[in-house]
């Protein structure tokens, strides 16, 4: 099975040996978003609030770049740097998909890059 990068300058670029995401047979492999607004190409202002939306603005800008919608996910995963935020992250998480809500993992880690506080890759069915 062959795979495809997805590129899109609606989102971050990748800033290593990686890319925004991969497209192999019918699924979609979505790198870890950051705050980052690409549009400035800086960290949002706001904390976990304002980096969580932008997140999902990214996650969105990635998803269209490969013919999908935030409804083709299928797997989440949410990296916190405090679990402090998890109930006002997965507040936002909520409103960002419809039931039947996709696969998700949720854990707290050390230190993510540039560090921010919130990191989210998706899985998604094309």
């Amino acid at each position: 099975m062959k795979k495809e990068a997805v590129v899109t300058s609606n989102a971050p670029g990748a800033v290593g040996p990686y890319s925004q995401a991969i497209k192999s047979g019918n699924l979609l492999f979505c790198s870890g978003q950051i705050g980052i607004d690409p549009a400035v190409g800086k960290l949002v202002e706001g904390g976990v609030v304002a980096q969580a939306e932008q997140v999902f603005k990214n996650i969105r800008a990635v998803l269209e770049a490969a013919g999908a919608t935030m409804e083709n996910v299928v797997k989440a995963t949410v990296f916190l740097k405090d679990m402090a935020d998890f109930k006002t992250v997965n507040e936002i998480y909520a409103r960002q998909f419809e039931p039947p809500f996709p696969a998700r993992s949720a854990v707290a880690v050390r230190d993510l890059p540039l560090y921010v506080d919130i990191e989210i890759e998706v899985i998604a069915m094309l």
